[in-house]
């Protein structure tokens, strides 16, 4: 049976490859002009692009409101409510602080030191104080640990060398040196009768194994400790832990590795819950939230437009979560920044995205300093005078220590500006009008990068003189320099183009009609770049409605796994395993690590072992397998008909519509009618995840 399970689906996925690739990956060369006939269609249809896919009732809903009205709607999100979707973001403490305070609550290496310095004092409050204690004892163990190794590393001096006759044995006598070699030779073989005498007592632990010996012995205890407190209630649970000692707290940290913590603070208040895992990974907590947060509103809010267009933005302006401080800058980034501009104009989003430390840190340009600006010069931040009140520069020796950091023009943002940003690679720019860009933007930099960690401009840093940018002259005037290239740069006709490109790529083909495109620019042009209005032009077009449009666009990892549990009516309690399963799948959350961000296109997706991947992540959510996330597959059939045919059209009905190949339908009823010949009940689970991993599920 479980042969005949695996070539089936082999034959699944083949059957996937066979009718995804060429259907998103072949170019349309004849304009669409089939509209999609029935008003059910044209539901399924606005709801599989707009949303990240339909739940039960929705195609019913859509349709009774109209859909031209729902779309209306989806694009004011404003009228919405969104109460439900409040209540369950409620527990996740980061997503309402500001940067600065998840700096203090979860901090990074750079505030430890201070603490550690004395440059920052030590919380008074007990549970941000154990936090601070157990990171700092680890930072310590880290720096100690790397003092031992540069002492090995160190070579031997020559004075403890022996390689060879020294200075004074030249003035030894030929009899001298000959009874020296005499006696090595029988030092020599000492030696040798001694390695043929049975072994003594052991030898002596080298102070790594004692490490190590007493590393396994804490952790053993750990463990006990842990076992013997999960049984409390949550309350004393939590109090007993912070009563520990400093070194039981550090031995509790290690233990919460390897997502035990989870488990541990499962029933705590969301307070306790941080504190605890934050003893292990702060910033990993502050991640970890925005992750849940994200595929929460993914699959539960009902600004379900904004939350695709909030990704869509997030992707196009693409920040690194993996690099140093971006881990506790994101959550202000698409909260505040992303977020509130995503139906918005294009110009603001863009001058947002600007002055974001977030965009400032990841393409660095919080470090560019003009060549020729004031601090490049070493003029001293504040005036220096010397005899008679005349002002002086510093020595030479100072102008080093300042300009020792932070001294160079960095040319990342201005580059990615108008490649990502903006006019894209074929917008045609210069390598010059990319250093004169970099130029007009020196001085955009992070005040307290290690703490407030908020934008400023400092004309200290900035390039002083007139630049010139697309043939035009930017006259000087500081920090408004560069609000006048963004704004050159948004009502730019190239601009216009690319972004609508972009837009009609996630909504429409992978390669959509130029037509529309055109149309769409126009419409950027005309509006000033009014994201709705745009996105209007695109719902209302002809090609959007195609029938060649159509369930053609294959879903990404995160439209696929919110897709299906949106689906099922799956209760999510926890959402980081769905999390982990996007990492699986190649796509983990804010993990792209170029500019480029993650790619809308079928060709980056479609493979075997990411159909593979799709197939399991299908069959364990439908059988209620995936830890946070409840699923009654049974639901999905309604009166639970007596055989697998009948259970196959209900489930076809409700997951997809009915949008079902006589192909995928055949290969399913055919594996599942074993059970029925055995008289045995059929498998709700197991057809409900077979169709949520068919090729007719894997689009929109």
């Amino acid at each position: 049976m479980r042969t005949k399970f695996l070539k089936f689906i082999v034959c699944l996925f083949c059957l996937g490859l066979g009718s995804l690739v060429p259907s998103v990956l072949a170019k349309k060369k004849d304009k669409p002009v089939a509209d999609v006939a029935s008003e059910q269609r044209r539901a399924v249809h606005a709801l599989n692009r707009l949303t990240f896919g339909p739940r039960p009732g929705d195609v019913q809903q859509v349709m009774a409101m109209g859909v031209d009205r729902w779309i209306d709607e989806q694009l004011h999100p404003e009228k919405i409510s969104d109460t439900a979707m409040d209540a369950r973001l409620a527990p996740l403490r980061t997503l309402h602080m500001s940067t600065k305070e998840i700096v203090e609550e979860f901090p990074d290496p750079q505030i430890l030191r201070l603490v550690m310095d004395g440059k920052k004092p030590m919380p008074s409050d007990p549970a941000r104080r154990a936090i601070y204690q157990v990171q700092i004892a680890r930072l310590e163990q880290r720096l100690q640990k790397k003092q031992q190794e540069k002492v090995q590393d160190q070579p031997v001096t020559t004075a403890a060398r022996s390689e060879g006759p020294s200075a004074a044995d030249g003035a030894k006598t030929a009899e001298e040196l000959a009874a020296t070699a005499a006696n090595d030779e029988n030092a020599m073989a000492a030696m040798s009768a001694d390695t043929a005498k049975p072994a003594g007592p052991p030898a002596k632990p080298t102070p790594e194994e004692e490490a190590e010996a007493r590393r396994r012995e804490d952790s053993l205890y750990a463990d006990l400790k842990i076992q013997s407190l999960i049984e409390l209630p949550a309350e004393d649970r939590y109090r007993k832990i912070m009563a520990m000692s400093k070194d039981e707290q550090i031995m509790f940290a290690e233990s919460m590795r390897g997502g035990r913590g989870q488990e541990f603070v499962a029933d705590m208040n969301p307070k306790q819950k941080e504190t605890l895992l934050a003893m292990n990974n702060p910033q990993g907590v502050v991640v970890e939230e925005l992750a849940q947060a994200k595929l929460l509103r993914a699959i539960y809010s009902e600004r379900q437009l904004e939350e695709v267009m909030t990704d869509f933005w997030f992707n196009h302006f693409n920040v690194f979560v993996g690099k140093g401080q971006e881990r506790l800058l994101l959550t202000n980034y698409e909260q505040d920044v992303i977020r509130p501009h995503a139906l918005g104009k294009f110009e603001d989003l863009l001058v947002a995205t600007a002055k974001s430390p977030a965009m400032l840190f990841y393409l660095d340009n919080w470090l560019s300093v003009g060549p020729n600006s004031m601090q490049a010069q070493g003029i001293p931040p504040r005036p220096m005078y010397g005899p008679y009140g005349r002002p002086r520069r510093l020595p030479p020796n100072q102008n080093a220590r300042i300009n020792k950091k932070n001294s160079g023009l960095n040319e990342n943002y201005g580059r990615e500006l108008l490649e990502l940003h903006t006019l894209s690679v074929t917008g045609g720019y210069s390598q010059r009008d990319v250093t004169e860009v970099a130029k007009v933007f020196t001085g955009w930099t992070i005040d307290k990068p290690f703490d407030g960690m908020t934008y400023r401009f400092d004309p200290r840093k900035h390039e002083p003189g007139p630049k010139f940018v697309l043939g035009k002259r930017i006259k000087p005037n500081g920090e408004g320099e560069g609000r006048e290239v963004l704004h050159m740069l948004a009502t730019s006709p190239q601009t216009a183009h690319f972004i609508c490109l972009k837009l009609a790529q996630r909504f429409v083909a992978d390669d959509p009609p130029a037509e529309l495109v055109d149309r769409m620019a126009k419409t950027f042009e005309k509006k000033k770049g009014d994201i709705r209005e745009v996105l209007a032009t695109l719902f209302q077009s002809p090609e959007f409605w195609a029938e060649t449009s159509y369930r053609a666009k294959v879903k990404t990892p995160l439209e696929f796994v919110a897709s299906a549990v949106r689906a099922t009516g799956a209760d999510v309690t926890d959402a980081l395993p769905l999390a982990r399963q996007l990492s699986n799948m190649g796509m983990p959350l804010y993990g792209a690590q170029p500019p480029t961000g993650y790619s809308m296109k079928a060709e980056t997706w479609v493979s075997s072992s990411a159909l593979l991947n799709r197939m399991n992540f299908a069959l364990a959510l439908t059988g209620d397998k995936i830890r946070g996330v409840k699923v009654d597959a049974t639901h999905l059939a309604d009166t639970s008909p007596a055989d697998s045919a009948a259970v196959l059209d209900v489930m076809e009905a409700k997951l997809l519509a009915s949008d079902v190949s006589r192909q995928t339908h055949d290969s399913i009823l055919q594996q599942t009618q074993a059970g029925d010949k055995n008289s045995k009940p059929p498998n709700a689970s197991m057809i409900a995840g077979l169709l949520i991993g068919s090729p007719e599920f894997q689009r929109r």
